[in-house]
């Protein structure tokens, strides 16, 4: 069996070369050993190789008499608020906006929110072992189905507005993924007028070419339907990418921007201060700064968003890339309920999207590239590579950014370069992709 891994968001790989159902048992009953619950819920997004590891880790979980509950497709934002309300660990089988080639395995903990690496580093060592841990008891645990949980979901996603959607007509694009079970419904409880792609899953189409991380064909629905706002979800629905009435797309630091503004004209952003990562580009930085908004700023991943969120009792964080937190309804990013928020905001405001992006912020200019390299290549120790990049940031001053780091997720570095003047941050981007290719290599 290879090692597993847990990087920033779970356990993730190619299903079922690495990610096997051997593996998703050995995680399963090492699950088992080292939280030691009552019972554990599992939900899964679109993939074909779902089920099966599905059935792995009920297996493992079982043996140890631990009972499952299987909330089959799901978005993992519903695992990790049926875990808080329930007060029992969730497992969710997605590898989020990746391919259908891959899957991945991601364990929460009875709250609702990712383990602690202490305990993912535990897990791992039960893993490992030689031998299987001993079984905590000599019955085998139950697995039932329980639908009435997903409807509980639901109906949180719909409380979270105080008005209605009607009049709007909203697009969404669920990337053939979880969201599928969801979004539809939710919208159109709250009397939206909704058009949909992406909603067909066949196990092979998720994220191929829509939702999240391809929102072009969602800007084309949202013109030709005229909607008012357009929304695309990734594959487990824990993000959201926006398209205006005219089909701009909008993404995460402006969407952040609007509901930090938004709450804190009403009194609801705590401390007024909002949490970001490294990632988000300038403007959003500017933007705050006029608002008169604190920015508290972590390292890549939700992970490290939450926890600055409750180490600070703040109340609202998220990332570029779309995860949004809004830490008294949720515990980790949740794609539905952000675009059901950001719909009620456009409502409430009298205009459109579009009026209020621009508005809210305006972009510096910013280049992402992510360079594949060898797996487990990262920075440390690539002494001429640093070095240049420090003296290019020194260049740069506060005309823009730059930051080059390695993926937690997939064996890349991802280069971002912002600056004031659109051709400097080209050129930026072309010379550190340049470096990192000939300093790490490029695999075969």
């Amino acid at each position: 069996m290879a090692q597993p891994r847990f990087g920033t968001d779970g356990i993730r790989g190619r299903a079922p070369e690495d990610l096997t159902v051997e593996l998703a048992v050995g995680v399963g009953s090492a699950t088992a050993q080292v939280l030691t619950p009552v019972q554990v819920l599992i939900g899964r997004d679109t993939r074909a190789s779902g089920p099966a590891l599905v059935d792995g880790l009920t297996q493992g979980l079982t043996s140890q008499g631990i009972d499952v509950v299987d909330l089959g497709v799901i978005p993992t934002p519903g695992v990790a608020y049926l875990s808080a309300s329930l007060g029992c660990p969730g497992i969710v089988v997605s590898a989020s906006h990746n391919p259908a080639s891959d899957n991945g395995i991601k364990v929460l903990g009875a709250g609702g929110t990712k383990l602690s690496v202490r305990e993912e580093r535990a897990i791992e060592t039960a893993l490992e072992a030689t031998q299987p841990g001993p079984q905590r008891t000599s019955s085998i645990g139950a697995l039932r189905r329980d639908d009435a949980l997903v409807t509980r979901y639901l109906e949180h996603l719909v409380g979270t507005i105080d008005g209605t959607l009607e009049g709007m007509t909203v697009a969404l694009d669920c990337a053939h993924g979880a969201s599928v079970t969801t979004a539809r419904t939710v919208f159109e409880q709250l009397g939206a007028n909704v058009v949909v792609m992406g909603e067909t899953p066949d196990g092979a189409n998720i994220n191929d070419g829509v939702g999240s991380t391809h929102p072009e064909a969602l800007a084309d629905l949202v013109r030709a339907s005229k909607a008012d706002i357009g929304l695309a979800f990734d594959g487990d629905a824990d993000r959201v990418v926006a398209v205006d009435h005219t089909g701009v797309i909008v993404d995460g630091d402006t969407v952040l921007a609007l509901f930090a503004h938004d709450l804190q004209q009403r009194g609801q952003l705590h401390e007024s201060t909002v949490v970001v990562t490294v990632m988000s580009n300038l403007g959003f930085h500017r933007a705050m700064a006029n608002a008169d908004i604190a920015v508290r700023t972590v390292a890549v991943g939700d992970r490290n968003v939450v926890e600055a969120l409750d180490a600070g009792g703040l109340s609202l964080g998220g990332e570029q890339s779309g995860h949004i937190i809004f830490r008294s309804l949720a515990t980790t990013g949740d794609g539905v309920l952000s675009g059901l928020l950001l719909a009620d905001l456009v409502k409430r405001s009298g205009t459109t999207l579009a009026v209020l992006s621009d508005v809210m912020l305006q972009r510096v200019p910013q280049y992402l590239e992510a360079v594949r390299v060898q797996p487990g290549s990262n920075l440390e120790g690539a002494t001429e590579l640093n070095d240049r990049i420090d003296a290019l940031q020194r260049d740069l001053g506060d005309r823009g950014r730059i930051l080059v780091r390695a993926s937690g997720t997939e064996p890349v570095i991802r280069v971002m370069v912002e600056a004031d003047d659109d051709q400097e941050a080209r050129q930026l981007t072309k010379e550190l992709v340049d470096l990192v290719q000939l300093t790490m290599g490029t695999p075969a």
